[in-house]
């Protein structure tokens, strides 16, 4: 079943991949299926903007949303910038996190080269410490099996390093 213009101004939703839609739903990344695109025309018209078009294009949709006037971007916010920039824009990104960049993806490319500690994942993300919303992303995607301990037996050990695992490497891999 495919999902016409006006199922989508809905909030009709159509999850075409469903690991990805369940770590965003499980890190509280999105807070509700469908709510999106209708909370998107409820801004542009209290903003008094024209009405975003939405065109089907072979395999892909394309959602416009005029703006009043051209806004600059950034190095980092523009998909031109370098290497480095997009692959911190990876991880669990492929298109849902429409450019916010989340804990849990940063973390996920941090550990991309190598096995981290969590205070060598702070120093990586650019933190002066281990935060608890640091501590949790970490829990979090263990528990989704996207990465894991490098002592296993010994899980409080002062050396313990966080590396990705296949299924961690396949999710940064498919959103590149």
């Amino acid at each position: 079943m495919g999902l016409t213009i006006d199922d989508i101004k809905q909030g009709v939703s159509q999850i075409r991949n469903p690991v990805i839609a369940r770590v965003f739903r499980e890190l509280d990344l999105i807070e509700q299926w469908g709510s999106g695109i209708p909370g998107i025309f409820r801004q542009v018209k209290v903003a008094n903007l024209p009405e975003p078009t939405i065109e089907e294009l072979v395999g892909r949709v394309r959602f416009t949303v005029p703006l009043p006037e051209i806004l600059p971007l950034t190095r980092e916010q523009s998909r031109k910038g370098n290497g480095k920039d997009l692959s911190a824009r990876s991880a669990v990104e492929s298109g849902l996190e429409s450019g916010l960049e989340s804990l849990a993806a940063r973390i996920l490319s941090s550990l991309a080269e190598s096995a981290l500690s969590k205070a060598e994942l702070a120093k990586a993300l650019g933190h002066s410490s281990i935060s608890s919303k640091l501590n949790q992303r970490v829990n979090q995607l263990l528990d989704l099996d996207f990465i894991e301990r490098t002592i296993p037996q010994k899980p409080n050990s002062r050396l313990q390093k966080y590396r990705l695992t296949t299924r961690g490497r396949r999710m940064r891999n498919q959103s590149l």
